[in-house]
């Protein structure tokens, strides 16, 4: 199938000049590998000088050619999505072209491997400008990642500028997810597949309100951490902001009978513990762990997280009676945040960074993978960057993750997503796809926390808005 939207070039495409060298665009698509119910790939020169791009694509005997006046080569949705259809489970050769000063260049070819492998149809995320003084201008939304479609689930400009926290949802679930909306006469907003409730997740027993959390599998149960966040300003190279616990415990929700379950394990005065996510089979607890002894904030390059796992009975509503250590920071250093269980049960998914517990400041965040069933423990380096790499989801076939990086910049973060396949080896990640390949220039804000769902959310910004207007928050004992 070919589509020509160029008519007359001269001189002629078939005249180009080989160059020996990949093009120079954005977002980076050279050698990648990627679900086929991907929206587009689009993507466009980064030379000033170019004025017609043209894009060959090519697999076994199928190709398609698009041609465009410009630096932006936009695919139509429909082309793309019969090509992909057409060519998924095949590597898929591109060929690209560009004019500049009149002159045709033919650039090195690159690959799409479109695996068959699907990924989670729907991601959340919250824009945010990256500075840490401006939070009062804030939306949650959700992208469709097959097409370009989008709505804002919450807007604070519509709720008296309140601050709100990161939309996550319960495994792959659209029908399980909850998000904090702080400040007098707020709460967290708990989707159960039912009515939307606003609920306060806090008895006489805790320090503090609940911040990071996770849904059991069932829904009944939510893990906490009761987090005192402090933030602290230094000089270090590219960690212009630290952010640090003053106190922090675990706790766990039980949504049928609004009550908090603790345990003297995960309130221990002698520890922080936070970043609490549930496995696959809601057996377990892992989370994070680092012994109260450091000087904070003088000395917060000396604070090193733990990943711990304690058990949890459904049944029951009980936690277990041992720590587990899966990785023990004082024996190999760094500090482990962000853990999350694969659906399949095989992997936890963390960020490892040299010290502290907010690493996306820290360039040298990377994302590594324990593999639960063998012990061992690698650095993604097939999928990390130079710059923070970290707030990470998966898919529900455990296939693909997402995750927030700052590799472009060192200042937004951007939404990634990579391929895990069954051999465990990550793959090199991709920026979300965008209509207009130029947005994420245009756009200053990052996509902060983003999380996967197979479903889309059974709301929207004006029904958050009612519900936080007219209803009182449910207490917990």
């Amino acid at each position: 199938m070919t589509l020509l939207l160029l008519a007359a070039c001269t001189p002629s495409v078939y005249d180009a000049q080989q160059k020996d060298t990949l093009p120079q665009i954005y977002p980076d698509y050279t050698d990648i590998t990627v679900p086929c119910n991907i929206a587009p790939l689009n993507f466009m020169f980064t030379d000033e000088n170019v004025d017609a791009v043209s894009l060959v694509l090519t697999c076994e005997n199928d190709s398609y050619t698009l041609t465009k006046r410009g630096k932006k080569l936009v695919i139509p949705i429909k082309d793309w999505k019969e090509w992909t259809k057409r060519n998924k489970g095949k590597s898929t050769k591109v060929q690209t072209f560009a004019r500049i000063n009149d002159t045709w260049m033919k650039y090195q070819s690159f690959t799409w491997d479109i695996v068959s492998d699907e990924i989670d149809a729907y991601i959340t995320y919250r824009l945010i400008e990256p500075g840490f003084e401006v939070w009062n201008a804030l939306q949650i939304e959700e992208r469709c990642i097959e097409n370009f479609n989008s709505k804002i689930l919450a807007d604070n400009s519509m709720m008296e500028k309140r601050c709100m926290n990161c939309h996550i949802h319960g495994g792959d679930k659209g029908q399980f997810s909850f998000f904090y909306l702080r400040g007098k006469g707020g709460g967290t907003i708990l989707n159960r597949g039912k009515d939307l409730r606003k609920v306060t997740l806090k008895n006489d027993q805790m320090n503090g309100s609940t911040v990071y959390g996770d849904f059991h599998p069932s829904g009944k149960f939510g893990v906490y951490s009761t987090n005192v966040i402090m933030p602290a300003f230094h000089s270090m190279d590219s960690k212009r902001l630290e952010v640090y616990d003053s106190n922090s415990d675990l706790c766990i929700a039980d949504f049928e009978n609004n009550r908090m379950i603790l345990s003297p394990l995960t309130t221990d005065s002698t520890k922080f513990e936070t970043f609490p996510t549930f496995s696959a089979d809601g057996k377990k607890i892992y989370f994070c762990s680092s012994e109260i002894s450091t000087p904070l904030p003088t000395k917060v390059e000396n604070l090193h997280y733990s990943l711990c796992s304690i058990d949890f009975d459904e049944e029951k509503g009980e936690w277990g009676t041992q720590v587990d250590t899966l990785y023990n920071a004082r024996v190999n250093g760094g500090s482990a945040n962000f853990p999350k269980a694969s659906p399949d049960g095989k992997y936890i998914l963390f960020t490892l960074s040299d010290y502290g517990t907010f690493p996306i400041w820290h360039k040298e965040a990377d994302l590594y993978l324990l593999n639960l069933q063998t012990g061992t423990m690698k650095n993604l380096t097939e999928t990390n960057s130079n710059r923070s790499d970290t707030y990470h989801s998966w898919s529900g076939n455990s296939r693909w993750f997402a995750f927030a990086s700052k590799r472009e910049d060192g200042q937004y973060g951007r939404v990634y997503f990579a391929y895990l396949d069954k051999e465990g080896k990550s793959h090199k990640a991709f920026v979300l796809p965008q209509k207009d390949p130029e947005k994420d220039f245009l756009n200053l804000k990052s996509y902060n926390i983003p999380d996967l769902s197979a479903t889309s959310m059974p709301y929207d910004a004006k029904m958050i808005e009612k519900i936080n207007r007219e209803r009182q928050a449910e207490i917990f004992n």
